[in-house]
């Protein structure tokens, strides 16, 4: 019993002590800009090892430096609320979970054995839709892995909540801007609008920061489809609604 109390003592412990590394992390970003995130350094071991060399592109650049209109763009197309909630939508979670569970059941009373007499014989997998807000995205993309577990998830709404409270939304928007991923080795506003547009972000148009808006939740998929009719429609949307994205 001593060696088991033992063992939760180390643990609670450990867990504590990688919370404080994570906060102190958390806090230099109001005055450091991220030399990389770990969705980037994982990205680059990747791509390095599939091909033998290492394609990237990301140059920081500050927040005035980027247009409004990809802000105004980014913030319509996957955060409406960015300026108003705490960091997390539950209303949105909420939903996205009930989706994803709808796929999911459909997807499993279409496979083999469990489909109807006249379904189709292979059924496409089910669509994954996200509920997570620009602060949460930065919090996975910055400092945890890839996984998809409750802890990983669980340890996403700390930092989430870290990074409001150390950072102002302003912040918050200017690392997630610098950091994203638009394609193959290729992260950040800047070297999104270099790559696309051969431009600086601080001179795009409102239709081309809608159409890298609706690139953000599949950039290398879109990257290779440039003339995607969705992604065109999508655009158009989302340029339409731009003009009441609230800046920070």
């Amino acid at each position: 019993m001593k060696a088991l109390l033992r063992w939760l003592l180390l643990l609670v412990l450990a867990l504590l002590g990688l919370q404080l590394f994570f906060v102190v992390r958390i806090a230099a970003l109001a005055v450091l800009d991220p030399a990389s995130t770990s969705f980037q350094r994982s990205e680059a071991l990747r791509i390095q090892q599939e091909t033998g060399h290492l394609r990237w592109r990301q140059q920081w650049v500050p927040y005035r430096d980027i247009a409004d209109t990809l802000k105004r763009a980014v913030i319509a197309s996957e955060d409406d609320g960015f300026t108003q909630h705490d960091g997390v939508e539950w209303d949105a979670i909420q939903k996205a979970w009930q989706k994803n569970a709808k796929a999911e059941a459909k997807a499993q009373a279409q496979r083999p054995g469990t489909a109807r007499p006249n379904a189709p014989a292979a059924a496409r997998p089910p669509k994954i839709v996200g509920g997570s807000t620009i602060t949460q995205q930065l919090a996975k993309n910055l400092l945890l892995s890839g996984e998809r577990t409750l802890l990983r998830k669980g340890q996403e709404f700390v930092l989430t909540a870290l990074l409001e409270l150390c950072l102002s939304k302003q912040r918050i928007l200017e690392i997630y801007l610098n950091s994203v991923e638009w394609g193959e080795g290729v992260f950040g506003a800047e070297a999104a609008a270099q790559h696309y547009f051969r431009k600086p972000a601080a001179r795009l148009s409102a239709g081309e920061a809608a159409r890298l808006a609706v690139m953000l939740p599949r950039p290398k998929y879109f990257e290779k489809l440039p003339n995607s009719p969705y992604l065109s429609a999508r655009a158009a949307t989302i340029q339409a609604r731009m003009g009441s994205a609230q800046l920070p």
